[in-house]
């Protein structure tokens, strides 16, 4: 089996094609038995790309370089580091002036977006689902990137 990259000239699409040989692809290219996935278009021709060529077999194959390990605990750059505290101290900034709400989160915030309480920060819990409704809804809210307790629930 050979593989070949395809692209229809009609959308500019790629994809590719397992073929017998060359000329089973001229020959089912020619009687029109190849389309596009995309867009169904037969205009379809070969691609430019490069070819996958084989080691002989008398070659000994050469190591490749090991990549290097990666450390599951590994430290993070200080400028990484940097970047999280500085995020942290703003969220505790911000939520210095939110109020908490609980898993009434998505009623709270829905009910802002509604004009049907004032609108004020609040901070709370909701379910991926019910976040995913909110966006849905055009109600604007972001999650919080450092988890938090709820009042009376830290140490």
């Amino acid at each position: 089996m050979i593989v070949f990259d395809l692209v229809c000239r009609q959308g500019d699409h790629r994809f590719e094609g397992w073929f017998g040989s060359s000329d089973d692809f001229a020959d089912q290219q020619a009687r029109g038995l190849i389309a596009c996935p995309v867009c169904a278009s037969a205009d379809v021709t070969r691609a430019i790309s490069a070819p996958n060529l084989g080691r002989k077999g008398n070659q000994i194959a050469t190591a490749k370089p090991a990549a290097p390990a990666v450390q599951a605990n590994a430290p993070l750059p200080p400028e990484a580091v940097a970047v999280l505290k500085t995020i942290a101290l703003m969220q505790a900034e911000a939520l210095k002036s939110s109020t908490w709400v609980g898993d009434r989160f998505a009623d709270k915030a829905r009910a802002m977006h509604y004009g049907e309480t004032q609108a004020a920060p609040i901070h709370g819990q909701a379910t991926p689902e019910e976040a995913s409704a909110l966006i849905e809804e055009g109600v604007e809210i972001a999650p919080i990137l450092f988890p938090v307790a709820p009042p009376g629930k830290a140490n």
